[in-house]
């Protein structure tokens, strides 16, 4: 081939189907942004054990990421990889996994997530160690975070460096902490984390009230929005479904139908990966049309959704809009 690079690839062979959707979306994409638009991807599943952070990383420090909602499980797995990729055991048969083989796993100290195991002790237990210290200098000086607030405290005073296991440009959060990009975090304390916070406000060594919650987060991304939204047209990649697309794609009818800000701007673009068929009861596999009628799109919205696997679409997307 004369010209290998992802983009001619994907302009030459998708052509059809759910690959067509791709190269539409891609192309929908690079135009929002080439037109001075901004750019929310959420986050779903385990996209950063899987990885995505070789790439995603570069899409933040080009710019074509403006803010991030994503779950507890991915803030932490990034900064888990970074810290401990190395002791992480790979699994290539793990569909045929035995329950005897996985409480195995469990009794070795690693926890599975797909394909890969991930060492409790290298991994969870070095980053709360660091992280307990880090909620203990705010408790002292009565200050209060948000969840993605103290891991970018542990990365730009360089506290985890001395840990880094790989190379620090595939981290997609130390990118992020090194441009202060906004993040949003929903439903955190359903992460190792954020249960292991938990149980220290159980045994009363911290009081709740030094984490943000959700509603401050809600809160930080309306006023975000707001002063985005005069200036640019905000669109959303969302990978995968859950808390991490669900909560910030309804803070446009918030503004506009609670807040009665109006008019608040439709989100400009949208686009959804997921395996999640359309059905009946399912949220995350519906159409992007169901939006329209909860006020999050509007009829001309770009929309498109791709019936696939993210850790396949994302990165060729991405690389697209990278021009790699």
């Amino acid at each position: 081939m004369k010209d290998s690079s992802i983009t001619s690839f994907v302009e030459k062979y998708f052509l059809h189907f759910n690959a067509l959707t791709l190269l539409e979306a891609s192309k929908a994409y690079k135009y929002h942004i080439q037109n001075d638009g901004k750019m929310m991807i959420t986050l779903a599943g385990a996209m950063s054990t899987a990885e995505l952070g070789k790439i995603l990383a570069e899409m933040i420090r080009k710019d074509k990421v403006h803010i991030i909602s994503c779950t507890g499980a991915n803030l932490e797995e990034d900064i888990l990889n970074l810290i401990a990729h190395s002791h992480y055991i790979k699994i290539s048969n793990y569909r045929d996994l035995t329950p005897y083989e996985e409480k195995k796993f469990l009794k070795q100290g690693y926890n599975r997530v797909t394909d890969t195991c991930i060492p409790e002790k290298q991994a969870f237990k070095q980053l709360q160690k660091h992280i307990f210290k880090v909620w203990v200098k705010a408790k002292k000086e009565s200050k209060r975070y948000f969840p993605h607030e103290y891991i970018y405290q542990l990365l730009l005073e360089n506290i985890l460096e001395p840990y880094y296991n790989i190379d620090s440009k595939d981290s997609w959060v130390l990118a992020a902490a090194k441009k202060n990009l906004p993040i949003v975090v929903p439903g955190w304390e359903d992460s190792t984390i954020g249960n292991i916070f938990s149980s220290y406000c159980m045994k009363k060594l911290f009081d709740p009230i030094i984490i943000k919650n959700g509603i401050e987060y809600m809160m930080y991304l309306a006023k975000w929005y707001q002063k985005e939204s005069v200036q640019h047209k905000i669109g959303f990649f969302q990978i995968g479904g859950g808390i991490s697309g669900d909560f910030p794609i309804c803070v446009v009818p918030m503004l506009s139908q609670d807040v009665g800000i109006y008019p608040t701007p439709f989100w400009a673009y949208f686009c959804q990966i997921s395996d999640s068929t359309t059905s009946y009861g399912s949220y995350s596999g519906a159409i992007p049309n169901e939006k329209i009628t909860w006020g999050k799109l509007d009829e001309n919205t770009p929309k498109f959704i791709i019936e696939s696997d993210a850790t396949i679409v994302a990165p060729l997307i991405f690389a697209y809009v990278l021009n790699m």
